[in-house]
């Protein structure tokens, strides 16, 4: 017991440090402090009351929550893989059922996982790809309209490579890639000139052809295709290298071939119609020609090589070139290669096939005749159906010829390891056989050869033709062409997709490589010019995107704003230049359901955009203007307007000059667009805006600098040869004769011509000297209507100026060693003078600053001393 008792007080002493003598304390057992504990509970909101209320919301929906809370308290988990029929151990059947039907499962699982997981991948990546290209839209225009230092710079670097063509030879660093990219630039630049002026002619120009001489010489990468590239779009096109010279194109105007928009017609039209059918043979056959002499280039180049290896001899023929070409390619000490068939104890089928492969059909067939017994002895009636193939004009067999064909194909080539590959890929291309097997060892060794080899197999009565070609090669892209990064055939792509006739593509390809971009916008012109370019809708392209791509339209090529942000870096100080390339948009004049009249419009628009930005010397130049006599010379907008389709001046001033006036007005170039309302012959806007700037000019203390001079001399020269024609005559045209004497007297008064600069301002007659108060009254109460608002708002200057030409002649005066009684005359007539205006500034209703009444009066009060 006296252990409980100290169990007690030992309890009791470790609340001891908690007492306190002014709180009582309290004792309950553990039953109270259960119940206590209960009703506090209670009394504090619980869950239940937000599970009320949820599931309440939730039946009005038709969700029963309870029902299905307890369905997943009961939710067995460990069945979620098991069949729901228990299987036996000796149910393969039901085993195997049952695995498939989970493989299933897994797939579309796993299927739609990677969907999502694309899906956001590529919606990520176009973001990004928009995010680019408006940042570097912006970029592009902050650029164009920065500072006058660069495009300063800029235009002396261009007029400095005009005058030699030495600068672009250097090779230190970022300046010389400027240097060759400018070069490459004026290089060009002739060559679009040269196209627009025998446009304006009325002749055809080889654009192509110059574009290759110029690629060629501007050309500083061995690796570059884009020389080829130009040279397949002239086999495409099938444009002569020369035209008949100038002098002779009248005598022979009707065999002149006319190149201008000449496949436009079937390339716009439906492409499932004749034309359209036939035009795609013609670029797949043209593509192949470019391949097959880029390919003979490589075999003589190869053969000069090796002169001594080759063992050439006497015999230049073609087929000896190919004989030493196979010499040098495939015999190894003293051995052909190992599938390399001898026929004639030579490789027969290899010869045959590189003298079809560089496109010399008709010497193959010469040289199959010329070994006809051992042809025949190895393959039958081979020699037969190789001449019908060669002598054909599309490269088609009769079906049964096929068919034969296709036998001995299956018989003996097809899974045989030991066929000679030369004499499979002849089978294969005379009868168009086994489309789908893209590559043959040894034939298909380079790109080139197996784009040729494509083309060659191409048939546009099946397998969907050069159309179902592209779509492969655009699934294999850019990077299976143009090589590894540090090796990349610079063009390479793009001409792919020009040999498939995917055109926009092409130059859309050169548009993103920096180094490309001005063969880019050579290429399209060369296209546009011969029909072969196809533009989107003013609703369908974007500012930013030069490529248009729908599922179900052609592509499209935003040609206009590719040529925009072409020309935009020099259009402020090579505007004439900048001109040629823009009248180039109207090369899609022709296109249907509205679209041409849209890239008129747009070239219109850039026209007037290029007059606005313009500087320099040479602005005349662009828009014309008028002579000294009154009367008007061209500038070159109208020497090109036939090419932007003006059909007159009076169109000239409609659609491009007001236009662009008002533009200059609003960005406060006003010389500029008073000269464009003169040249538009509107008198009466051309003595508004004169007025207007005059008054601005009077204005300023300094006159506004060397601006405030020019405008000047603007207005004094059109001021008096419209007062000589009597033309825009009225209020504004006064107004601008007397804010000219102000401006004179000004000058006068600078000078200390203190008589000729009161003559001036007396000769405006806005100041009354008189000092009749009824006169004074009568003035100050018409001057609210009958001057002009340029001439009012300057009222607070030329006051001022009086008075101090007053006041300067009336200190002159009384200087001057003259006769008393003349003096007190003159100084009378001043005191006259200067009293009348004060008298009248006080009369008017237009209301100064109180500063220049208290000026005027204190002047006032000097010269009535």
């Amino acid at each position: 017991m006296a252990d409980l008792s100290a169990l007690l007080e030992s309890s009791k002493a470790l609340t001891a440090h908690l007492a306190r003598r002014d709180l009582p304390s309290v004792n309950l057992s553990l039953d109270q402090i259960e119940a206590q504990s209960r009703r506090l509970v209670s009394r504090q909101p619980g869950p239940s009351s937000d599970s009320d209320r949820a599931n309440y919301i939730l039946a009005q929906a038709h969700v029963d929550a309870p029902a299905l809370a307890n369905s997943i308290a009961h939710l067995n988990t460990s069945t979620t893989f098991s069949p729901l029929q228990p299987l036996h151990d000796t149910d393969v059947a039901g085993y195997l059922r049952h695995a498939h039907e989970q493989n299933l499962i897994s797939t579309i699982e796993e299927g739609r996982r990677e969907t999502q997981e694309e899906f956001y991948r590529v919606l990520e990546d176009r973001s990004r790809r928009d995010w680019e290209a408006r940042k570097k839209m912006i970029f592009e225009e902050l650029g164009g309209r920065s500072g006058g230092t660069d495009g300063r710079a800029n235009n002396e670097l261009r007029r400095s490579m005009r005058a030699s063509t030495n600068l672009g030879q250097s090779n230190s660093g970022p300046l010389s890639n400027n240097l060759q990219m400018q070069s490459k630039m004026l290089a060009f630049d002739l060559a679009i000139t040269e196209l627009n002026k025998a446009r304006l002619r009325g002749t055809s120009f080889p654009i192509v052809h110059t574009l290759i001489k110029i690629s060629q010489d501007v050309s500083t990468d061995r690796g570059s295709q884009l020389p080829q590239l130009f040279h397949t779009l002239t086999k495409i096109t099938a444009e002569p290298p020369v035209l008949p010279p100038l002098e002779h194109a009248a005598a022979h105007i009707l065999n002149a071939p006319r190149f201008e928009r000449k496949y436009a017609r079937v390339y716009l039209g439906e492409p499932g119609s004749k034309d359209a059918v036939s035009l795609r043979r013609q670029i797949a056959k043209g593509a192949r020609e470019a391949l097959e002499e880029q390919y003979w280039d490589v075999i003589e180049r190869t053969v000069q090589a090796r002169p001594a290896d080759a063992r050439l001899g006497g015999d230049p023929s073609v087929a000896n070139h190919v004989r030493a070409f196979l010499l040098l390619r495939y015999y190894r000490g003293g051995e052909w290669e190992d599938r390399i068939e001898l026929v004639g104890s030579q490789p027969l089928w290899a010869k045959l096939f590189y003298l079809v492969r560089t496109g010399h059909t008709s010497e193959a067939l010469d040289e199959a005749y010329q070994h006809q017994r051992a042809l025949d002895h190895r393959e039958p009636n081979f020699l037969t159906h190789f001449k019908t193939w060669a002598e054909s004009s599309d490269g088609r067999l009769q079906k049964s010829t096929r068919e034969h064909l296709q036998s001995i194909y299956n018989t003996h080539m097809l899974n045989s390891a030991t066929a000679d590959p030369f004499k499979l890929a002849l089978f294969r291309l005379m009868g168009k056989l086994d489309p789908s097997r893209r590559s043959i060892p040894l034939v298909t060794a380079t790109a080139e050869d197996w784009l040729w080899f494509q083309l060659s197999m191409v048939e546009e009565d099946e397998n969907g033709g050069l159309r179902s070609l592209a779509e492969v090669l655009m699934s294999y892209g850019d990077r299976h062409f143009d090589g590894p990064p540090n090796h990349r055939r610079l063009g390479m792509w793009a001409n792919v997709l020009l040999m498939c006739g995917q055109f926009e593509r092409a130059v859309a390809a050169l548009d993103e490589n920096p180094e490309t971009k001005v063969e880019a916008i050579h290429l399209a012109i060369a296209l546009a010019y011969h029909g072969l370019l196809r533009v989107p809708s003013r609703s369908e392209a974007s500012d930013y995107d030069i490529l248009w791509l729908s599922s179900t339209s052609p592509p499209a090529l935003n040609l206009a704003a590719l040529i925009h942000k072409y020309v935009r870096p020099f259009t402020k100080h090579d505007a004439q230049h900048a001109l040629q390339y823009v009248a180039c948009v109207c090369l899609s004049a022709d296109q249907g359901d509205g679209v041409g009249k849209e890239q008129i419009e747009y070239a219109w628009s850039e026209v007037r955009k290029i007059i606005v930005l313009a500087e320099g010397a040479g602005w005349d130049e662009l828009v014309g203007g008028l002579r000294s006599d009154g009367t008007r010379f061209a500038g070159a907008i109208e020497q090109l307007a036939q090419l932007l389709l003006l059909k007159d001046s009076d169109d000239y001033n409609d659609k491009i000059v007001n236009t662009a006036a008002s533009m200059c007005e609003r960005e406060r170039r006003t010389l500029e667009a008073i000269k464009l309302y003169n040249i538009a012959g509107a008198h009466e806007t051309v003595i508004a805006c004169l007025a207007q700037s005059l008054g601005e000019v009077v204005a300023q203390p300094d006159g506004a600098g060397e601006d405030g001079r020019k405008i000047e001399t603007t207005a004094r020269e059109i001021y008096y040869h419209y007062a000589r024609l009597n033309r825009a005559a009225g209020k504004e045209r006064d107004a601008v004769y007397m804010l000219l004497r102000i401006r004179e007297a000004m000058v006068a008064k600078e000078a200390g011509r203190f008589e000729a600069a009161l003559e001036a301002i007396e000769s405006t007659d806005l100041v009354p000297f008189e000092g009749d108060t009824g006169k004074l009254n009568r003035r100050a109460a018409e001057f609210e209507m009958t001057y002009h608002d340029a001439v009012k708002r300057n009222l607070p200057t030329y006051l001022p100026l009086t008075m101090e030409i007053l006041s300067e002649l009336h200190l002159k005066v009384k200087n001057t060693a003259m006769a008393e009684a003349s003096k007190k005359m003159a100084l009378d007539s001043l005191r006259v003078k200067s009293r009348s205006l004060v008298m009248f500034a006080g009369m008017l209703r237009f209301r100064m600053l109180p500063e220049v009444y208290s000026y005027l009066a204190r002047l006032d009060v000097e010269i009535a001393l």
